[in-house]
């Protein structure tokens, strides 16, 4: 101990001014209601006087669990991801868990690192638009308690918001404005959300005999936008459907540089309806979900399959609502 330093209390101060076994102190400040209430609040009195705080891995030795989840984002910075956050930070504190937020700024192998190094030290995981395999995904479960969000494998519980009767929505609400051609502006190659996306638009426009176009990918930016906007009037398309609202209001952006009218020259599309997507300009249409939603219910799938020592929950593959939110990005198609 470093000369000076005062001694951080123990267990054993706490019981020797409570008047109590050590055991009695752990019991009463992990479990209150196993013990005695007046016991209990002697207890949390002396333990709050003294400042002593549990430990909580050394409490987790014997009983297996940290009360701690850890979720894991593909790019922080997105704001698609803040109702993910806020809806799993929400429903983490409600069952008394901390919840530790990480960046794995669209890799794969950060996202394997993180889990292989914190697995000892958390409960479970809830990762947040994987960019990782489905094999690499399915062999990181076989070992540890994990939950998925914007992305669906096999034998892993997982909850997503729904994208294809919400992209068809897209595709009508364009066809029923005129537009014969639409540009799709791809994110991240490996992008799982996004691939099942182009599949769903591209079905959709050829039933409406609409020619559709997959370019990029690019980055999932507003920075990426001017690259995807250039791109997206080089096809000549009528309309441009991006990855993400981010890469769609940069191609907002782009097209006010150079003298290019939204909606009257192109219609821009987004997913996900961030914070900022309705008061940009012009204001976006945009895929809309349920995305404060699918952090709770990750959660909440995270913490079944812990609470039932690794038994899946009944329910292991949701889907949650979309809707598509009709702004002044889109309109009738040029002639």
């Amino acid at each position: 101990m470093a000369e000076g330093r005062p001694a951080r209390p123990t267990i054993y101060d706490v019981a020797r001014e409570a008047g109590v076994s050590p055991s009695t102190v752990s019991r009463a400040m992990s479990n209150p209601g196993r013990v005695n209430a007046a016991t209990a609040a002697r207890v949390a009195d002396v333990a709050a006087r003294l400042g002593y705080r549990t430990n909580t891995l050394a409490r987790a030795l014997p009983s297996g669990r940290t009360d701690t989840l850890a979720l894991f984002v593909s790019d922080i910075t997105n704001p698609h991801f803040f109702g993910v956050i806020r809806g799993a930070e929400h429903q983490a504190r409600a069952a008394g868990c901390t919840l530790i937020v990480g960046d794995t700024e669209e890799s794969p192998e950060v996202e394997a690192r993180n889990i292989e190094r914190l697995g000892p030290s958390v409960d479970g995981f809830v990762i947040a638009a994987s960019r990782m395999s489905d094999e690499e995904i399915a062999k990181l479960a076989a070992g540890h308690r994990l939950t998925l969000v914007s992305r669906q494998v096999a034998g892993v519980p997982s909850v997503i918001v729904e994208h294809a009767e919400g992209t068809r929505q897209i595709v009508e609400h364009l066809a029923s404005l005129g537009h014969r051609s639409i540009a799709f502006l791809a994110g991240p190659p490996r992008s799982w959300l996004g691939a099942r996306r182009w599949e769903a638009l591209a079905a959709a426009a050829a039933r409406h005999g609409i020619a559709a176009r997959r370019i990029g990918p690019f980055a999932p930016t507003v920075a990426g936008g001017a690259a995807a906007a250039d791109a997206a009037l080089g096809t000549g398309a009528t309309a441009a459907v991006a990855h993400n609202d981010l890469l769609a209001i940069g191609v907002l952006r782009r097209c006010a540089e150079r003298g290019v009218a939204v909606p009257a020259d192109l219609s821009v599309v987004g997913y996900d309806d961030i914070f900022g997507a309705d008061f940009c300009s012009p204001p976006l249409t945009t895929l809309a979900g349920q995305f404060e939603e699918s952090g709770r219910t990750a959660v909440d799938m995270l913490l079944a399959v812990r609470d039932r020592d690794g038994v899946r929950p009944a329910r292991d593959q949701v889907v949650l609502a979309s809707h598509l939110a009709i702004r002044r990005s889109t309109g009738p198609a040029p002639h």
